[in-house]
């Protein structure tokens, strides 16, 4: 399996590449090709194009939550896609999985929506949907993990908004994951992990039946985090001692040095492509 990055906070030194706060992975083996999320913007698309991946084949389109950073990507790449029908070239209509949840509108005072901007009933017609709480298998080795329980007592405490008909502050519950089956162990693949990174390992392990971990790419959510969240987390992966670690999107500096005193802390940034022995 082939990982690289699209769109990531962060570009790598001589990769004339563009960057945002934002996260966008494209993911490829011999039976499928998926595009997991699609940062705040079109760079995802232009970033593609100078890597040489061509994004007209995706199998399939996942969405780890419903943030701007992650979704707003959606209408550029339905420009692409309507551009490439009217020109007469091909372009493969993608299944996207998500969390049920994903479409509902969030805001946060001040700023308004920071939730996904189309709705399911547009993106339809676009994309075959299949929106599951319950863990999907994509292929034989990818699983999109589906709702996280939410076990430990240290993660997943900082609502982030308001959503729409819910009572209090927004939890994300929408927010999932993936996770990759090799003959040496899982690589997990997050977006934001607002679920917390400690509870979506400890699903992906439960789900796949391997406590093996050969690697962690994506956000960490440890973003100014409270004392006891990251001391919870360092913890939890020293005991862990997965492989590699890629920390990247909404992980901080004090907390990539942090982890880096456990666990084999790897650089992230736009252009980065990881392969995994199957």
């Amino acid at each position: 399996m082939e990982l690289t990055v699209l769109v990531d906070n962060n570009t790598l030194i001589d990769r004339y590449l563009l960057a945002e706060p934002g996260l966008s992975l494209l993911i490829e083996d011999e039976e499928i090709t998926v595009l997991f999320d699609v940062g705040y913007s079109a760079i995802f698309l232009e970033n593609a194009a100078r890597l040489g991946k061509q994004l007209d084949n995706l199998d399939y389109l996942v969405l780890s939550h419903c943030h701007l950073d992650h979704t707003w990507g959606l209408g550029p790449l339905i420009r692409y896609a309507t551009e490439l029908h009217i020109e007469q070239r091909p372009f493969k209509r993608p299944t996207l999985v998500a969390h049920p949840e994903v479409f509902a509108s969030v805001r946060v005072e001040g700023i308004g929506e920071i939730g996904c901007l189309l709705s399911a009933e547009k993106l339809a017609k676009h994309c075959t949907l299949q929106l599951s709480a319950a863990p999907q298998a994509l292929s034989s080795r990818l699983m999109f993990l589906g709702e996280i329980p939410r076990r430990n007592a240290f993660e997943a405490r900082c609502p982030i908004g308001r959503r729409e008909g819910a009572e209090g502050g927004d939890q994300v519950i929408d927010d999932s994951a993936l996770v990759y089956r090799t003959s040496k162990g899982l690589v997990i693949v997050t977006g934001c992990s607002h679920a917390g990174i400690c509870n979506i390992i400890e699903y992906a392990k439960e789900i796949c039946g391997d406590n093996r971990v050969v690697d962690i790419v994506g956000g960490l959510h440890l973003l100014n985090p409270p004392a006891d969240q990251l001391q919870g987390t360092i913890a939890y992966l020293d005991k862990l001692q997965p492989q590699a670690v890629h920390a990247c999107h909404c992980t901080d500096l004090p907390s990539k040095i942090a982890l880096s005193r456990v666990v084999p802390l790897h650089e992230v940034g736009v252009g980065l492509t990881i392969s995994y022995d199957d």
